[in-house]
C-alpha cells in the first residue's frame, strides 16, 4: 500500500511540474519571439536536436533551446529543423518489444510546436526513396551495416557521393536495442532498414534547407545518433561550420565543441598548471566523487556507497597481487570513438580473460558500470559483462571476483587495493591516474591523447604491457601522469563545463528537468556568462571556455 501511495504521490508531482514547465515554457517562448531581432547579422544560423525527447524537457533539449532563445534575443536569426513525423522510426520512439510499433509522433510533435513557439522553424516529413527501399531488401544485417547509397541531393556534384547509411545508424540501433552486436533477424533488418530509409529522407531535406537558407554555421545535438549524424554529414560534404553539443561533467552542465562532443575534445594549453585554489577546488570535488556524490545527465548512479568488507580483503589477501577491472556501458555512443584498437568492448574482455586465466596467483576484481542496469528507467542492457561473466563462466575461476551493476561498492577503494587498474574509456580510469595508480586503457578515451593513462596501439602491445606490469616487482606512475590528468579533469569540470543552473532545475523525472522561474531578459548574452561564451563561439568562433577560478 505505501508503494501505491509513493508512486501516486509522485505521479500527481510530476503532472504538475510539467503543467508548469508548459506554462512557463509558452510565456518565456512568446517573450523571445517579441523581442528578439535580426539587426546584428543577416546569415542564419541552423539549429537541429532531434534525438534528446519525445515529451518532457531532457537537459540536452533545454540546453538547445535556451541557445536557440539567447541567441535570437542578441540578433541571431536561428532557424530550427524540426520533425513532423519525419522519421519511420526515431530513436527514442523505438519499442524493443515490437520494431513496428509506430512512434509516438502527435505527443512529441506538440512539444515541439510548444518549444519552438514564435520561431522560424522547418518542419521535415518522412519522404520514402522507393529506390533505396528496393536497393536493401533482402540484406542480411551485416550488409545493411556496410551499406552506402548515392546522395544524388547534393548540390554542385557532377557525381554523387556515396552517404554511408548502414555506419551512420550502427550507434542508433546499438543504443535502441541496448547491444553491440547485433542478430541477423528481420525485426532486427526492418529496423536497419528503417532507420536508413529515414537518414536518407532527413539528409536530402536537410541539404535542401542549407542550399536555400545559406547558413553560416550549424548547431547539432550529440552528432552520433543517427538523425544528427546524416545532418553533419551533409553539412560537412557542403563546407559548413559544425557545432554539436552535450551533457557537461558538472550539475545541469552542458559542453559545446566543434569537434565531436561525444568524444568531449578537451584542448588544454601546454603552458596550464593548476594553482593553490584550483587544486582546493579539485580535491573538494573529488572528496565528493570519492564518496559517491556526483551525477551524470541528470542520473544519480550511487544511492550508496559501501567500502571492502572483511570477506572480499580476506579472499584478496590469499593472491599474489590484485588487478581490477573496470567496464563500460558497450551501447553507449562514447564507445564509437572508443573502438580502435579493439571492435568493441566485449573483444577486449575476451584478451583479459586469457590474461586471467595465465595468472592463478593474481585476484581480478571486474567491475560492471552502473549505468548497465540503471534503476527505474529503461537503459537496461540486453548485452552486459554479467551476461558476458555468466556465458563465459568467469565467476567459476577461483581468481575473479565479479561486481555487478548494482552492488554498490566503492570502486576507489578497489583502486586503492589494485596493482595497476585496467579500463575500456571509462572516466574511473582517469580518476585512478590522480589517485597516483597505473592504467592501461583498452579503448580510446577522452583522456588518452595527454600522458595521463597507457594506452597501447595494438592488442599486442597491451598484452605485453599487462604482463610486464604483473612480473614487477614494483609498479609506478610516472608523476606527469598524475599532473596531467589532474589538469585534464579540471578542464573538464571548470573551464569546458558551461553551467545553466540559473535557468534550470532537476525533477523526479530521472535525466528531466523544469525551467526555473526567471525573466527573458535573462537570456540575453549580456546578462549571463553562459550565454555570452555560447554566442562568442557560435558567432564570433571563440572557445567555449568558462573563464578560469
Amino acid at each position: 500500500m505505501e508503494s501505491i501511495i509513493n508512486n501516486l504521490s509522485r505521479n500527481i508531482e510530476l503532472h504538475y511540474l510539467g503543467w508548469q514547465n508548459r506554462r512557463r515554457t509558452s510565456r518565456l517562448a512568446r517573450q523571445v519571439s517579441d523581442h528578439a531581432g535580426h539587426e546584428l547579422q543577416t546569415e542564419p544560423v541552423i539549429m537541429f536536436n532531434v534525438s534528446s525527447r519525445l515529451t518532457g524537457l531532457s537537459q540536452n533539449a533545454a540546453f538547445s533551446l535556451l541557445t536557440d532563445w539567447s541567441l535570437r534575443l542578441a540578433g541571431v536569426p536561428v532557424i530550427q529543423f524540426v520533425c513532423n513525423s519525419g522519421m519511420k522510426h526515431c530513436v527514442l520512439g523505438t519499442n524493443r518489444q515490437d520494431f513496428r510499433t509506430p512512434p509516438p509522433c502527435q505527443s512529441c510533435i506538440a512539444q515541439s510546436r510548444r518549444l519552438w513557439e514564435g520561431g522560424d522553424n522547418h518542419w521535415f516529413d518522412y519522404q520514402e526513396n522507393q529506390e533505396l527501399l528496393v536497393a536493401t531488401e533482402g540484406l542480411d544485417v551485416d550488409a545493411l551495416s556496410a551499406f552506402e547509397y548515392p546522395a544524388k541531393f547534393l548540390p554542385g556534384q557532377s557525381l554523387p557521393q556515396d552517404l554511408p547509411l548502414g555506419e551512420l545508424v550502427l550507434p542508433s540501433i546499438r543504443w535502441a536495442l541496448r547491444r553491440h552486436n547485433l542478430p541477423d533477424d528481420e525485426p532486427t533488418r526492418y529496423l536497419l532498414r528503417s532507420y536508413m530509409l529515414s537518414a536518407y529522407s532527413i539528409a536530402e531535406q536537410f541539404a535542401g534547407l542549407v542550399t536555400r537558407v545559406k547558413p553560416t554555421t550549424v548547431v547539432i545535438f550529440n552528432g552520433i545518433l543517427y538523425p544528427e549524424a546524416s545532418a553533419v554529414w551533409v553539412a560537412d560534404k557542403m563546407n559548413l561550420r559544425v557545432i554539436t553539443h552535450e551533457v557537461g561533467f558538472q550539475h545541469l552542465s552542458t559542453f559545446f565543441t566543434e569537434g565531436q562532443a561525444t568524444a568531449y575534445p578537451i584542448e588544454i594549453p601546454e603552458e596550464f598548471k593548476l594553482s593553490a585554489f584550483q587544486n582546493e577546488l579539485l580535491d573538494a570535488y573529488l572528496q565528493q566523487r570519492f564518496q559517491g556524490e556526483f551525477s551524470m545527465a541528470g542520473i544519480q548512479f550511487w544511492p550508496e556507497m559501501s567500502g571492502l568488507d572483511q570477506e572480499f580483503l580476506a579472499t584478496a589477501a590469499r593472491f599474489k597481487q590484485t588487478i581490477s577491472v573496470f567496464t563500460n556501458v558497450v551501447y553507449d555512443t562514447s564507445q564509437t570513438h572508443a573502438n580502435v584498437v579493439f571492435p568493441h568492448m566485449f573483444a577486449w574482455l575476451e584478451t583479459i580473460l586469457e590474461v586471467i586465466r595465465k595468472n592463478p596467483d593474481t585476484l581480478f576484481v571486474i567491475r560492471a558500470h552502473p549505468d548497465e542496469m540503471r534503476p527505474g528507467t529503461a537503459k537496461l542492457s540486453n548485452e552486459s559483462v554479467q551476461d558476458w561473466v555468466t556465458g563465459n563462466q568467469v565467476e567459476e575461476l577461483p581468481n575473479v571476483v565479479f561486481i555487478n551493476p548494482q552492488e554498490y561498492i566503492s570502486s576507489y577503494e578497489l583502486i586503492q587495493l589494485s596493482k595497476f587498474v585496467l579500463v575500456y574509456n571509462s572516466s574511473i580510469g582517469l580518476e585512478a591516474a590522480i589517485s597516483g595508480k597505473v592504467v592501461l586503457c583498452g579503448g580510446k578515451a577522452r583522456y588518452t591523447r595527454y600522458p595521463t593513462v597507457y594506452f597501447p596501439a595494438s592488442e599486442v602491445d597491451l598484452l605485453n604491457q599487462i604482463e610486464l606490469l604483473l612480473y614487477s616487482d614494483e609498479v609506478v606512475l610516472p608523476a606527469e601522469f598524475q599532473e596531467n590528468a589532474r589538469r585534464f579533469l579540471y578542464y573538464q569540470l571548470f573551464r569546458v563545463s558551461l553551467p545553466l543552473d540559473d535557468f534550470l532545475e532537476t525533477i523526479p523525472r530521472k535525466g528531466f528537468v523544469k525551467l526555473k522561474s526567471f525573466s527573458w531578459e535573462r537570456l540575453h548574452p549580456e546578462n549571463s556568462n553562459t550565454m555570452q561564451i555560447l554566442y562568442n563561439g557560435i558567432i564570433n568562433g571563440e572557445p567555449f571556455l568558462r573563464q578560469d577560478s
